[in-house]
Order: structure tokens, then C-alpha cells, then sequence
């Protein structure tokens, strides 16, 4: 019997019942996949927040410490009159230099020497503000003003000296004093200097 000319084709189920298979795997996966869509039905995670700083408690605010002293007591009558025999108290002073307004909101204590020639008046202060205030008020100084080696040697004694205007200033600093002295007299630092070192001589000791 002769043979056909085709050979029979045996059906491919094979793969074909693989593909089948694997889209049924894939379609009947209820699961979700990595980096997908949450299920909805699934409770929500919680949130993480971030943890609590606690608080930190704010830092008290320095208070000026008082400095008390009769204003003979910075400058002698000696001192004045080794300074111009023509100055003498200001009965009537009231504080208007900016500085000297300063040395008054530190708790200082501020003074004034007339002119009874000329009326000029020579406003002097000293205040021990505390810390923070007092290297405040020297970086002003630093800033604004002009350093004055002859006032002191630092780092015991700072000193400054300023002119605006018409107006001269001395500041210096030393340990917890701030002393100011300011006047349309002083022209330039070397006319502060006797003032200047007699107050230093007279601040209390520490």
C-alpha cells in the first residue's frame, strides 16, 4: 500500500496548554504585586511620624546688675580739678548722650561735671551689665569707635574713643565695668585720658 505523500501532524498541545496555564496563573493571582497598588480592602498602615523634639527650655534673660556709687566717689574733687580747675557737679544733670542713656538701662550709675565758664558739660557713667550685655555693648564699640592703646593694656583694659559731630566719647572696659565718658570737650582721646584713669583707679576691686 503506498504511503501519502504528507506525514500526519501530531496536534502541539504542548505548549500551547503551558501558555494556557500560565494565563490562568497570572489572572487568578489575587496577591499584590511588589511596588503595586495596595489592596483596598487591606487596613491602612500607619503613618510614621517623625519623633518628638522635646523642648528645650528657653534660657533666662540676663538682668542688669545695679552698680550704686556716688558719682564723687568715680571722680574726686581732686580728680576733676587735676582734670580743669572751671568743672564742678551739674546739679541739674539729666542723661541725654546715647551711651550714657545705656548706662543708665544697665542699672549704672551716670554723672555730670558743668563748665562754670563756658557751661559745657562732661557726662560720665559706669555700669556692670551682665555678660551677654557687656560684650554686646564692647563689639558696638569695637565697630564704631577707634582702639585706644593709652587708655589700658589689653586684654585688662579696652578703650575706644569716638568723635561725631561736635561730640567726643571715651568707652572703656574692664573686667565687669563699662565706663563712658562723653562731652563736646573731648576732641581727642588724649583729652579723656586724665578722667579716664581716675575712674579706673576708683572702681571698686573686683
Amino acid at each position: 500500500m503506498p504511503r501519502p505523500l504528507h506525514p500526519a501532524r501530531t496536534p502541539v498541545f504542548g505548549p500551547v496548554l503551558v501558555a494556557a496555564a500560565s494565563v490562568l496563573l497570572l489572572t487568578g493571582c489575587s496577591g499584590a504585586m511588589p511596588g503595586g497598588a495596595t489592596d483596598p480592602g487591606a487596613p491602612p498602615a500607619a503613618s510614621e511620624s517623625p519623633a518628638a523634639t522635646a523642648s528645650q527650655p528657653a534660657e533666662p534673660d540676663e538682668k542688669p546688675v545695679p552698680f550704686e556709687v556716688a558719682c564723687d566717689e568715680l571722680l574726686s574733687a581732686d580728680d576733676v580739678y587735676a582734670f580743669n580747675p572751671n568743672y564742678g557737679t551739674d546739679p541739674g544733670f539729666e542723661p541725654s548722650a546715647e551711651a550714657l542713656v545705656g548706662v543708665v538701662d544697665e542699672a549704672g550709675t551716670a554723672c555730670g561735671l558743668l563748665n562754670q565758664t563756658n557751661g559745657a558739660v562732661i557726662e560720665f557713667g559706669v555700669a556692670t551689665p551682665p555678660a551677654g550685655a557687656l560684650a554686646t555693648r564692647m563689639g558696638d564699640a569695637a565697630l564704631n569707635s577707634n582702639v585706644v592703646p593709652t587708655y589700658g593694656t589689653p586684654p585688662d583694659v579696652e578703650g575706644y574713643f569716638s568723635r561725631a559731630g561736635d561730640v567726643g566719647e571715651a568707652q572703656v572696659f574692664t573686667g565687669r565695668y563699662w565706663v563712658v565718658i562723653d562731652s563736646t570737650e573731648l576732641v581727642e582721646p588724649g583729652d579723656a585720658q586724665s578722667l579716664v584713669s581716675a575712674l579706673l583707679a576708683n572702681l571698686p576691686a573686683g
